[in-house]
C-alpha cells in the first residue's frame, strides 16, 4: 500500500504557521529584549560612526511607553525600572522631538551641576579630567581631515574619547550652570563641536547664568527617565560612506570589520 503523502493545502498551511511564528519571535525579541539601532549623524563620533548598527538592550532600564513601536501601549511612567549610569550611551525620546530617536552619552545625573567652561566639561564644580591623546584622522568624507582627541575620565572612573573640531571655542564649549532636575538626565555628543545635545539654551544667557526650566533648553534638553529606551550595547555592522546599495561589491568592501561585534562603551 503507498504511503499516504501531505496535501499542497497542508504543506502550505505549515509554511505559513512558520512564517508567522518567527514574525511573532522577531516583533517579541525587538520589542522586549534587544532592538537594531542605526547610527545617522556624526555626534557620536569617535564613539560611533554614521553606517554603525548596534544593538540597544530593552531591559535595560525597565518599559516606557517610548519603549514599543509607534507608542502603542500607552502609559505614563516606567515598569521594573532600574537607573542608567553615568558614561553610559543611550538611546532615548527628546523632549522636543518625541518621535525621534537620539543617542548620546548620560553626563548628568538628577541634581548634578553641570557646564562647560573653554571646552572643559564641570561636574558639581569639579573640573573632568581630560587628556589630550592623538588626532582623530578619517578620510570619509563627513569626518574628513583630522580632529583633536582626548580621553575623558568622569568622576566615576569611566573612560571615553571625545574630539573638539573646533578647539575650546566651538559654540557650546562655554555654558551656564545646567541644574538637571530630578528623573531627568544630561546627555552629551562625544563630538563635542558637532552634536545637538542638552547644552543647546536659549540665546542671551551667559556663563554666570543657571538652568533649571526645560524651556530655556533645546529639542534635547534635559531628559526624563521616561523618555530612555535603552543603553547601546554592541555594534553588529558598520558599513563606511563607499557602501552603495545598488552595487552588491560595496556590501564586501565597504564592510569596517573591525568594528564587528565591538562592545559599546
Amino acid at each position: 500500500m503507498a504511503r499516504k503523502t501531505e496535501t499542497e493545502p497542508s504543506q502550505i498551511a505549515e509554511t505559513v504557521k512558520t512564517i508567522v511564528w518567527a514574525a511573532l519571535i522577531a516583533v517579541g525579541i525587538r520589542t522586549f529584549a534587544y532592538e537594531p539601532f542605526s547610527i545617522p549623524s556624526s555626534s557620536m563620533v569617535p564613539t560611533l560612526l554614521i553606517g554603525d548598527y548596534l544593538f540597544v538592550s530593552k531591559t535595560a532600564f525597565g518599559y516606557s511607553r517610548y519603549s514599543f513601536p509607534w507608542g502603542l501601549v500607552p502609559f505614563e511612567g516606567r515598569i521594573w525600572s532600574d537607573l542608567p549610569e553615568r558614561g553610559e550611551v543611550v538611546v532615548f525620546r527628546p523632549p522636543g522631538e518625541p518621535q525621534t530617536d537620539f543617542i548620546k552619552r548620560v553626563i548628568g545625573l538628577p541634581g548634578d551641576r553641570i557646564q562647560v567652561r573653554e571646552g572643559l566639561l564641570y561636574i558639581n564644580g569639579a573640573p573632568v579630567k581630560r587628556e589630550r591623546i592623538e588626532d582623530f584622522v578619517s578620510d570619509e568624507g563627513v569626518y574628513g581631515g583630522k580632529a583633536a582627541q582626548y580621553i575623558e575620565t568622569l568622576p566615576d572612573g569611566t573612560s571615553h574619547r571625545i574630539i573638539e573640531r573646533s578647539g575650546d571655542n566651538g559654540q557650546y564649549d562655554n555654558t551656564p550652570t545646567y541644574v538637571v532636575p530630578e528623573g531627568h538626565y544630561f546627555m552629551m555628543g562625544d563630538n563635542r563641536d558637532a552634536s545637538n545635545d542638552s547644552r543647546a539654551f536659549r540665546v542671551g544667557l551667559g556663563t554666570d547664568d543657571e538652568i533649571t526650566d526645560q524651556r530655556d533648553l533645546g529639542t534635547v534638553g534635559f531628559v526624563p527617565l521616561e523618555n530612555l529606551i535603552g543603553p547601546a550595547k554592541i555594534l553588529f555592522w558598520s558599513y563606511d560612506d563607499n557602501f552603495e546599495l545598488t552595487n552588491p561589491l560595496t556590501w564586501v568592501t565597504a564592510l569596517r570589520w573591525r568594528r564587528l561585534g565591538n562592545l559599546v562603551e
